[in-house]
């Protein structure tokens, strides 16, 4: 709708010329100069627009602005000064005249549509010729505007006359879109640079917890939109995002001020322009909300209009992204040159000048008084944006972007150059249509060495140096400055920061990076547990679990170890397990190995014993051949448990059980065979019984290897097909790591049990029917008791076995084989050899078969 008027203002000037003296108050351009070519500019001379007079009885007047805007007029210069520059090169457009039309935005959408409009028809004051209008070549090209918001107006506006325009300072990724912007061009980087470069600020700093407020327009909306989705990549939670704008009531803009007071993060992204940060500052300013972090936008953090001394309690310590600032060499001298009295043809030079020296100018009168100026005065001690030469980074965009168009015109003129013509055709083709692919294709060189072209979409190749990371402090003079304490560079494989840490002053610190996490770091041997409801940067701490580790600070996910190792007591790293075993160096082994020992040197004492005496009757009687070989198999009952110590091997696992059921077998086979002969006595005595010669030594020898054999054959089976072997047990303890001998086959386990078992209870039985013979020296009670003892050790053994853990379960079956073996040795051979050492008048035949 905005469109209509202007599209119809050539067509009402030739057809109804007295008609153009209603034009008579449009737009006037503050700087022009004729030329072949006229590029146009739009540059934010002034602030804000003035409240228009409205009294709806008489036409209104022209729009006016207030607020002078030196950055504005230093950009206006640059471009000027550009100008001059082609103008003078032989090498650029030689024999073409670049001239300008520069007009005043006033930061003002409506302001600049209308010197957008002006451009495009040339109604303007040098337009007219005697009250009627004079036909103005369309402008190629149009550098600025400066903001956004202003950028995507005059780039719908003007998209159908396909005029270029080539912004300096526009940001908003929205213009990168071709489709709707087929004729933007900017020599800024888009805010896709800026808010991924923001996001990846924060994290650099540890701010993982932050607020942010935006422009309620395409700039701050489209910016913040990445920002988010950069920041949630990274880990940042955004603990609120506000919009505002500058025609939001004060109640709307209170709102968001007490947000942030009740806000827990203490870092704020401020995606804002510089005239609605203006306001949200002073509403923070008038309610005094201090101690906190502000991360701004190009757009605001190196502008001496929101740097004032009394907001810097507020701001204090604010970090932002500047664009990258360079040299122009010859720029300084062009711009303290600058006179009224030498540019006549340029008035919107003398209100700034009548600011400045606070005077009224008087071109033409010579005459002056103590509040008037020539125009000749000098600026070389003035100190304002204008002469500010420490951040030129706009500055340099506006030159990059004056020649960027030049040399497409350069291209799209066939323009050539020897030394006998300069000459540049087909000066008076319509550039405007054609410009715009130009500008695609240019790629130059800058004084300061910068390769220089737009990438498909119109944006300017960002690549190496991008931004310079500002800080704001305070310099000796007592005065707000912008220190340049880091840089950020994209490169092709990610991006780098470059910051000088000491030299950064924070909010409320001067040196300590502030802290903003919705919650602590959790410590290394924790993890993180997302609270329900809430965003992922707000968590509980919780240990991690008992067999797992994290030695990383605010990590997900504990890991856990593997199946030999164990936490430590922090949880920060896996350790090996201790290893558990019944040794021979700790007290419980010790003491099992002596009672081995013993067992085993009492065994043989008793041997020698019986081999001393081995003639007397007591021996003679108790079948000595089957008594030494019980020693012997109880010689080796006792040794076998010493293979129950120590670490476990292959051969210890497989002796273990195998000896233990061999020798007991023997053993019992031996106590059977004297049980026997017990039996086969008593019988032998009877009138007319002639058993004892179906049991004599011979027989008694073969059914003693026939039973062991027996047991050989099953420990054999058992080797050669599921052998016992060293085991590690980790199913019982977390902690530790039982090394054991594996079964291998508990049936073949329990068969030798079992088989020993068996002779046992046979054996028991046999003697518990001997045991009432009316023999003096009746063995069959001593049989009888030791049996008894044995079954009773083995029967307490199993369930002993089963429900001891670790060590304790080979302490348990040595004890077994020890207490067992004891038994036998006390109970059938010590009380023989008490007769035969302390009684020895009873150890007589006569004795021996007395009734």
């Amino acid at each position: 709708m905005v469109l209509l008027p202007f599209l119809f203002v050539p067509l009402f000037t030739e057809a109804l010329a007295p008609l153009c003296n209603l034009w008579r108050k449009t737009a006037l351009p503050m700087f022009s100069q004729d030329g072949d070519i006229i590029i146009g500019g739009i540059f934010t001379f002034h602030d804000s627009p003035a409240d228009p007079n409205l009294t709806y009885k008489t036409m209104p007047e022209v729009s006016t602005c207030k607020g002078l805007n030196f950055r504005g007029l230093q950009f206006a210069q640059t471009m000027i000064f550009a100008i001059n520059e082609i103008n003078k090169n032989t090498d650029i457009l030689p024999g073409v005249i670049l001239g300008y039309k520069i007009y005043d935005a006033c930061r003002d959408i409506h302001l600049t549509l209308r010197s957008a409009m002006a451009l495009l028809s040339g109604e303007d004051k040098a337009s007219f010729q005697d009250g009627l209008c004079a036909k103005t070549s369309i402008v190629p090209a149009i550098i600025g505007p400066s903001t956004s918001p202003t950028a995507i107006a005059i780039s719908t506006t003007l998209g159908p006359f396909s005029i270029p325009v080539v912004s300096y300072s526009a940001t908003c990724s929205c213009l990168s879109n071709k489709k709707l912007f087929p004729y933007f061009f900017r020599t800024v980087p888009s805010d896709d640079y800026q808010s991924v470069a923001m996001a990846q600020l924060a994290k650099h700093f540890g701010w993982t917890w932050v607020g942010a407020i935006r422009n309620d327009d395409d700039y701050g909306n489209y910016g913040m939109a990445t920002f988010v989705d950069v920041a949630q990549k990274e880990g940042i939670c955004v603990e609120y995002s506000e919009a505002i704008h500058r025609t939001y009531p004060r109640e709307k803009i209170l709102r968001v001020v007490d947000i942030i007071k009740h806000s827990s993060s203490k870092v704020i992204i401020a995606f804002l322009t510089l005239n609605v940060f203006e306001i949200l500052l002073k509403e923070i300013f008038l309610q005094n909300v201090t101690g906190y972090q502000w991360i701004g936008t190009e757009s605001w953090i190196s502008t001496k209009n929101a740097a004032m001394l009394q907001y810097y309690k507020i701001m204090n310590g604010a970090i932002g992204l500047s664009v990258s600032t360079t040299s122009i060499p010859g720029l300084k001298e062009f711009l303290l040159s600058v006179q009224p009295s030498l540019l006549p043809g340029n008035s919107g030079l003398n209100e700034y000048w009548q600011f400045l020296f606070n005077c009224t100018l008087y071109l033409k009168n010579t005459e002056t008084s103590n509040s008037s100026c020539t125009g000749q005065e000098s600026l070389g001690e003035i100190n304002n944006q204008y002469t500010d030469m420490s951040n030129l980074g706009y500055t340099n965009d506006v030159y990059k972007a004056m020649y960027a168009v030049a040399y497409s015109l350069h291209k799209l003129l066939g323009c050539s150059h020897n030394e006998s013509r300069s000459t540049c055709v087909n000066k008076s083709t319509n550039v405007q249509l054609q410009l715009a692919h130009y500008l695609k294709t240019i790629s130059f060189t800058t004084k300061s060495g910068e390769n220089f072209y737009f990438d498909e979409n119109g944006d300017p190749a960002a690549r190496g140096k991008i931004y310079d990371i500002v800080n704001w402090q305070l310099n000796k003079e007592g005065d707000v400055d912008f220190a340049t304490v880091g840089t950020y560079y994209t490169l092709s494989e990610g991006y780098e920061f470059q910051i000088n840490y000491e030299s950064i002053n924070f909010a409320g610190t001067k040196n300590k990076v502030p802290r903003s996490v919705c919650s602590e770091s959790c410590l290394p041997g924790t993890r993180k547990a997302v609270k329900k409801g809430r965003p992922i940067c707000c968590y509980d701490c919780i240990p991690c679990a008992e067999d797992e580790i994290n030695n990383i600070t605010d990590s997900s996910d504990c890991l856990k170890c593997p199946v030999e190792y164990k936490p430590n007591k922090s949880k920060t790293e896996c350790i090996l397990k201790e290893t558990e075993y019944l040794s021979f160096q700790e007290i419980m082994g010790i003491l099992l190995v002596t009672l081995s020992v013993l067992g085993a040197l009492l065994t043989l004492l008793v041997g020698l014993v019986f081999y001393y005496h081995r003639e007397t009757p007591i021996v003679r009687a108790n079948n000595s051949e089957l008594s030494f070989l019980l020693l012997f198999s109880l010689t080796l009952c006792f040794l076998c448990s010493l293979t129950f110590i120590g670490q476990p091997s292959d051969w210890s696992c497989m002796l273990r059980h195998t000896a233990f059921g061999i020798a007991f077998v023997m053993c019992i086979s031996c106590v059977l065979g004297k049980t026997i002969v017990v039996l086969m006595a008593f019988r032998s005595t009877l009138p007319g019984s002639n058993v004892m010669k179906w049991f004599g030594v011979t027989q008694q020898r073969l059914s003693v290897c026939s039973f062991t054999l027996i047991q050989v054959i099953i420990c054999l089976l058992w080797l050669l097909n599921s052998p016992p072997f060293p085991n590690k047990n980790m199913k019982h303890y977390t902690e530790i790591i039982i090394l054991e001998c594996d079964l291998g086959s508990t049936a073949a386990f329990y068969a030798v049990l079992g088989y020993i078992g068996l002779l046992a209870l046979f054996c028991f039985v046999l003697a518990f029917l001997a045991r009432k013979l009316p023999d003096n020296f009746n063995e069959a009670k001593f049989i009888t008791f030791s049996i008894l003892i044995f079954c009773a050790v083995w029967i307490t053994f199993i369930p002993a076995y089963i429900s001891s853990p670790g060590k304790y379960t080979v302490a348990v079956e040595i004890f077994a084989i020890l207490a067992s073996s004891f038994g036998l040795l006390f109970c059938i051979f010590f009380p023989k050899c008490y007769i035969i050492l302390l009684k020895p008048e009873k150890n007589t035949k006569k004795q021996i078969m007395a009734k």
